[in-house]
């Protein structure tokens, strides 16, 4: 039961955001009482601390599965961001903006995991990328990993990227293209070029 409201809690909080779902429209979805919900679950905020953990997870696990296949570094970051997207859905909610704003605690430590798996993932990416050379031997590793970090997470920011004007799966197309054109060599540019057309398609 406990994985089934954890599964539950984060459908809705994905379609319709952490401030409007409430424990009775849980309850009401699942077909149980609230009294149940909170044999399991203290409060909402620890409901929510625990199904933005246990989807964190769910797409580390994702992600690591995706680099164990050893791609081509500009095709597995495409195959990552595919994949965070089937499991984040096209939301309208931003609710990554909205974690930050009604449950701040709850997103800084989301944030600082978000950080150390994605420095790692990134840092091995772009070292892989070197050494195939399809991106530029002059990088700063570190300062590049930190701005493609940086820069995701602001797509997250409603006030910056507003959802009226722009789409998730839009967004992250652009800033994929605009970081991997920054770094890729001429060699490394044919095979996203080869990959934007194939999308486009």
């Amino acid at each position: 039961m406990r994985q089934k409201i954890l599964h539950t809690a984060t459908e809705l909080f994905l379609t319709l955001g952490f401030k409007s779902v409430t424990m009775d429209d849980l309850a009401n979805e699942m077909g149980i009482s609230k009294k149940t919900i909170y044999t399991h679950f203290e409060n909402k905020t620890k409901l929510v601390e625990e199904t933005t953990m246990d989807l964190f997870w769910v797409i580390s696990n994702g992600i690591d599965d995706i680099i164990s296949l050893q791609k081509n570094p500009i095709e597995e970051l495409y195959e990552i961001k595919k994949f965070v997207m089937s499991r984040l859905k096209d939301e309208k909610t931003s609710p990554q903006y909205q974690l930050q704003k009604y449950y701040p605690q709850i997103h800084q430590t989301l944030r600082d995991k978000h950080f150390e798996v994605m420095q790692d993932c990134v840092v091995q990416n772009i070292q892989r990328g070197i050494a195939a050379k399809i991106y530029r031997e002059n990088l700063n590793i570190q300062f590049v990993a930190r701005i493609y970090f940086s820069g995701v997470y602001s797509l997250g920011d409603d006030d910056i990227f507003p959802s009226a004007m722009f789409t998730k799966p839009e967004l992250e197309d652009y800033y994929l293209e605009y970081h991997l054109r920054g770094i890729v060599t001429p060699e490394g540019r044919k095979i996203l070029n080869k990959i934007i057309n194939s999308n486009q398609e």
